[in-house]
């Protein structure tokens, strides 16, 4: 697999039965396929919850969500220990651009969660943002927050 633009970790891989060998996801305590968007998703919870201080029990992978009737699943939801969605993660294979279209898709999933903050990541280039649902703004961030600062976020943004 592709190295990316995120800390290196030793994740547990077997071969798998069908297409694709698999990779063991911690949070959800089981083998899953190891696609190239798999790859990113486990490297992005690796980096949440070992160096940006994520707790682990309060993360969801494949969250499922209902939107215009459609059940849709977002990647990974970080929430609060209220139980509050913070942060929506939208992963993408390596090779795909993050353009419009995928931060649409972030979007619209944070219509029904109201996180804090969006990130989408194809493992080599990451964009964060701030929302503000009161005052319908948002702000791109320099980096993906430490979890300790979204929980304090200021929702008025300039």
């Amino acid at each position: 697999m592709e190295v990316l633009n995120l800390p290196a970790f030793e994740p547990r891989i077997r071969n798998g039965k069908g297409r694709f060998d698999e990779i063991w996801d911690p949070l959800r305590k089981k083998f899953v396929a190891l696609t190239p968007e798999e790859w990113v998703r486990q490297h992005i919870l690796n980096f949440l919850t070992q160096h940006r201080g994520y707790p682990s029990s309060l993360i969801r992978v494949e969250a499922a969500l209902t939107y215009n009737r459609m059940k849709k699943r977002s990647d990974v939801v970080a929430y609060s220990s209220q139980g509050n969605p913070l942060l929506l993660v939208e992963c993408k294979a390596p090779q795909v651009e993050l353009n419009q279209s995928v931060f649409d898709q972030v979007a619209m999933y944070n219509v029904t969660f109201s996180g804090r903050c969006l990130l989408v990541t194809n493992g080599m280039k990451h964009l964060a943002c701030e929302i503000d649902h009161q005052n319908k703004k948002w702000k791109f961030l320099p980096d993906i927050p430490h979890y300790s600062d979204i929980c304090t976020l200021n929702h008025e943004l300039p």
